[in-house]
């Protein structure tokens, strides 16, 4: 049974935080005017105001609580103030809620005002909508308008309708008494007795004044009359004075007597007679509908008249004699052996375990599991003619075919069936009397409860625990095969695939040699299913105990079948074989009997072909090598500074020259390097005559070269060793960087390269002809250079120059328009030059955009900052002289499987799953105990003996371990038989999952390692690999 749940206790805890919560409360009632109760009490219990405040708010405040139902008796046994009558606790802790917390909570809580205390604390606690309601909105139920109530009373009050019949729903113990009668003092006559005329005037008087007074009480008479017949009970009533009876002469005499001399009463004047309102009564000229409506209801049989009973249940309150829930009610009928109370009970109880079924526990009502299984037992009379029966005490009953263990469970029940099975003839599959079909559906629904039921495990274990379950379940499958019995079956199957895994079942017992039968005999879709998956699932939920599905050979159509049932397009009965197929075949014995009675080979061929189910085929590159820059061959030269630049460097201090130096002359190159040494006599030479001069220092080499891998992250220090005429010779130098091409400003900008021939007169050292070579930042510099450099025209005064006609040639070099010498105008030539100098401005505006401006304002220094914001320039594939080496890559192909995450670890990769990995399973599992069974044994000691090794065998006479020993060592030289027969063909597809299918690839890589252990335990020569 289920432990039963602690037992909250409620107490009072006094904690600071508690008493400054009564305090507020207090505060904050007085200055409501409402009444507060800081400790209220439930019974014998004191309420701690502050627990019940927490815990109302926390599950959503009190009109949250209200709106659900049943939800206030929850709060009582959270709060542990549940007792024994669970409707008025609940009202009783909604009641101490909203007298004392229920304001509080609307101010403090949602920042609303509260309602007045009218509405609120001076009310009952019914309903909820606190937050929503208003003086206006909120209309308390069965009270008069005061107005209403004083009209009644006054001449000019129209006088109401009384109802003149209640409705039939109405409840006599809430109906509302009905008003009195209004009295009439009793007048006596006062008149002179002895005048005839004056007595019968004033008895015309009094009876003028009497008549609405008799009026008024004849019909009161009446409704009390009326109301007598109704209740079934007489009630004496007090009638007044009879004055209907004036009217005969007999009585018109009233002798005086002695109270007729009483002075009060000869003083008394009566009070003016007031005119009775009076209202208009139906009748049948003036209302006939309603008078035709009673005819037709007369017609109609009268309710018969209510006994004590009901009078004594109408003054007792609507939770008095609830009586037992609908649970105890379905199970008591289903208990007590009444035909109509079971059939209430099951159809209740399918309802039931359907729609609460995940907490309708075996284990909180005692003898449900047994009236169900009892009742089902009943299908055994309604076919066979016999009603077996639980027998608690089975020595005395064990030679009663009928009787079945009820503690132990019964064993030959194969036995007792066969004794007690014989069909009724009378019985068709087509149709039934009503009341066996009755019968047979009462029984469908106790069978489909308990199948609802153990869909719970707790329920499952708990009948696991009952052995007549299973004797039921076997009974119902020996049922014969009709059309009628196959949803009773089926629900059969259902029951036994979740009970299984909590029960030990042997080969012998009667559940698993019946479900056996049928997985080999069933041709339903559906009964193959939950036979397969019950079987497959016997002792999943034993802590030690496996499943080795011992007994298949007795029914030697299993196996073929399922060989058959993996070529179906069905993936719910491939799920199900296979997961039967790894357990058998987790057991040498098994495998033994499958090389035996089918054709491995084929389910090992269609088990390789599983492996891509439902596989997704995809292809992907993958890179090899990355794409790479190519740089065209390194100058040799480094260049020369220009000018202007030097000038600009000069400026600057030490080391952020030598920084600006090198990005201005040298740029980032991984595969080219410079030496040292010519690096730094490059620096030397433009920097240290100037310097000297100027009496400034010049940076050191050793501090030099440390600055270069500062401005070029790949740059740095090296020692190579190459061979040289000599020997092998050092070379210092700095890999990672290469000189310019051309040099760059300060800010970014390209200089623009004079390639202007000389044609006459060269400096000394310069051969004939050879370019210009020096370097200009604008075309404008560049031009004034040609004009002054080597066209030689003077300046004049005013800085321009003179537009003279002489013959004048282009030696720009590749110029092909003027040659040879032309008379022109000499502005005619230099807009001529403008041609070169435009293209080669946009050629220098191309690399400007490629290396990127610097920051002309910031000085390139070597500290950590500068390098931050100015980062070693990257290699562009479009700068002059580069290349982009295409990447190498290699396309593959593979597989995507079924797969899914692990439970208990989310964020691990996903896993194989699914069909494959029951396919890549049973394939281990094969590889693994092929060699294990008694037939390959036998297949070595045949080989064995046609290779002559019989004979050496048989001369040695040992212990029987010893000759198993050396019968092991003697086939241990015989290469594996079945593993080579078996995976040899699919050797190559299991390759290629191999090499596809990642998430199958570690179970195939453990199937290799099987067979390659197998090849080298059995040969020498490397069979598989």
């Amino acid at each position: 049974m289920a432990p039963a749940k602690p037992t909250i206790e409620h107490t009072v805890d006094r904690t600071p935080e508690y008493e400054k919560f009564i305090e507020e409360l207090r505060a904050f009632h007085e200055k409501r005017g409402t009444n507060f109760d800081p400790e209220p009490k439930m019974g014998n219990t004191t309420v701690d105001l502050l627990k019940l405040f927490k815990y109302i708010v926390a599950h959503g405040g009190y009109d949250k609580v209200s709106e659900e139902k049943l939800m206030w008796r929850k709060m009582c046994e959270g709060l542990g103030l549940m007792r024994h009558n669970a409707p008025a606790d609940a009202y009783t802790l909604k009641q101490i809620f909203y007298k004392n917390l229920a304001a509080y909570e609307i101010k403090t809580i949602h920042n609303k005002e509260p309602p007045p205390p009218e509405i609120l604390e001076f009310t009952t606690a019914k309903g909820g909508s606190l937050l929503t309601r208003t003086l206006e909105t909120y209309q308390v139920k069965n009270k008069q308008q005061p107005a209403e109530r004083e009209g009644s009373n006054t001449e000019e009050g129209t006088p109401s309708r009384e109802n003149q019949s209640a409705p039939t729903s109405t409840r006599a113990s809430r109906g509302l008494r009905e008003a009195p009668p209004p009295r009439v003092i009793f007048q006596p006559d006062t008149g002179p007795s002895r005048t005839r005329h004056s007595s019968n005037q004033h008895h015309n008087q009094q009876h003028s004044s009497n008549s609405g007074s008799n009026s008024q009480n004849q019909s009161q008479n009446q409704g009390q009359a009326s109301s007598q017949t109704h209740s079934g009970t007489a009630t004496p009533s007090h009638q007044g004075h009879p004055h209907a009876t004036r009217g005969n002469a007999s009585h018109t005499y009233n002798p005086p007597g002695p109270d007729a001399m009483n002075p009060v009463l000869q003083s008394y004047q009566p009070p003016p007679i007031q005119q009775v309102p009076l209202r208009i009564v139906d009748t049948p000229a003036s209302n006939p509908e309603l008078f035709a409506r009673k005819q037709r209801q007369l017609r109609y049989p009268q309710p018969s008249a209510p006994n004590p009973g009901a009078l004594v249940r109408a003054t007792l309150g609507a939770t008095a004699l609830e009586g037992p829930n609908i649970y105890e009610r379905c199970l008591l009928a289903l208990r007590s052996s009444l035909r109509a109370e079971q059939a209430f009970a099951l159809n209740h109880l399918v309802k039931i375990s359907y729609e609460r079924g995940d907490k309708y526990k075996f284990s909180q009502f005692s003898g449900l599991a047994e009236g169900l299984t009892e009742f089902a037992l009943g299908v055994t009379k309604l076919f066979y003619g016999v009603e077996m029966f639980i027998s608690h005490d089975f020595d005395l009953d064990c030679d009663d075919p009928t009787a079945l263990d009820g503690i132990n469970g019964t064993d030959d029940l194969d036995r007792r069936l066969a004794e007690v099975k014989k069909v009724n003839p009378d019985i068709q599959d087509s149709i039934q009397p009503a009341e066996f079909a009755d019968q047979l559906t009462l029984i469908n629904e106790a069978v489909l409860t308990i199948r609802n039921m153990v869909m719970l495990p707790d329920n499952a274990w708990f009948l696991s625990e009952y052995p007549p379950v299973k004797d039921l379940l076997v009974i119902i499958l020996h049922l014969p095969e009709m059309d009628m019995l196959v949803e009773l079956k089926h629900l059969a199957l259902e029951i036994a695939e979740q009970l299984t895994p909590y029960m030990l079942l042997s080969e012998s017992d009667p559940l698993y040699f019946i479900m056996m039968r049928t997985l080999e005999r069933s041709e339903d879709r559906g009964m193959i299913l939950s036979a397969l998956r019950a079987l497959g699932r016997i002792a999943m939920q034993h802590p030690t105990e496996t499943n080795k599905l011992k007994g298949v050979g007795q029914h030697p159509n299993i196996l073929p079948k399922m060989a058959s049932w993996l070529l179906l397009n069905d993936d719910e009965l491939l799920d199900a074989c296979l997961d039967f197929l790894y357990q058998y075949t987790a057991e040498p014995d098994n495998i033994d009997l499958m090389l035996r009675t089918i054709n491995v080979d084929h389910v090992v061929a269609h088990l390789v072909r599983l492996l891509s189910h439902g596989a997704k085929r995809s292809q992907r590159e993958i890179v090899l090598k990355a794409a790479q820059v190519a740089y065209e061959a390194a100058p040799e030269q480094i260049l020369a500074l220009p000018k202007d630049l030097q000038e600009r460097l000069l400026a600057m201090e030490e080391p952020d020259r030598c920084q600006a130096w090198l990005r201005c002359l040298f740029e980032e190159d991984p595969g080219s390097h410079v030496t040292q040494i010519a690096i730094w006599q490059a620096y030397n030479g433009a920097f240290a005559e100037a310097l000297k001069m100027q009496g400034r220092p010049m940076i050191g080499a050793q501090e030099y070269i440390k600055n270069i891998s500062n401005v070029y992250q790949s740059g740095g220090a090296q020692v190579v060793r190459e061979q040289g005429p000599t020997g092998e010779i050092q070379k210092f130098i700095m890999s990672g960087i290469r000189p310019r091409s051309r040099p760059i400003a300060l800010d970014g900008r390209s200089y623009l390269k004079c390639h202007w021939k000389y044609d006459g007169p060269t400096p000394p050292g310069i051969p004939v002809p050879q370019h210009c070579g020096s370097w200009h930042l604008t075309a404008e510099t560049m031009w004034r250079h040609i004009l002054v450099d080597h066209l030689r025209e003077p300046i004049t005064s005013d800085g321009k120059f003179q537009n003279r006609e002489a013959a004048f040639s282009c030696h720009w070099d590749g110029c092909t328009k003027y040659r040879t010498p032309t008379k022109q105008r000499l502005a005619q030539l230099m807009a001529h030059v403008k041609t070169h100098l435009r293209a080669e401005e946009a050629q220098q505006h191309k690399m400007s955009q490629l290396t990127g401006p610097n920051d002309p304002n910031q000085p390139l220094t070597a500290s950590p900052t500068v390098s931050k914001r100015h980062p070693p320039h990257q290699p562009h594939a479009s700068r002059q002289g580069r290349v982009i080496r295409p990447a190498t890559t290699i396309t593959i192909t593979y597989e995507e499987t079924a797969s899914a995450r692990d439970e208990r670890n989310p964020n691990a990769p996903p896993q194989a799953a699914g069909i494959p990995l029951s396919a890549v399973l049973i394939l281990r599992n094969i590889a693994r105990n092929v060699p294990h069974t008694n037939l390959e044994r036998e297949e070595r000691e045949r080989a064995a003996e046609a290779a002559g090794q019989g004979e050496q065998q048989a001369q040695v006479v040992v212990s029987n371990d010893r000759e198993k020993e050396i019968d092991d060592d003697a086939g241990s030289r015989i290469k594996a038989i079945w593993n080579e027969r078996l995976f040899r063909p699919v050797l190559p597809r299991l390759w290629e999952v191999f090499t596809e299918n990642r998430l199958l690839a570690p179970y195939v890589a453990s199937l290799f390692s099987l067979l390659e252990r197998d090849d080298r335990d059995y040969s020498s020569e490397g069979y598989f690999f």
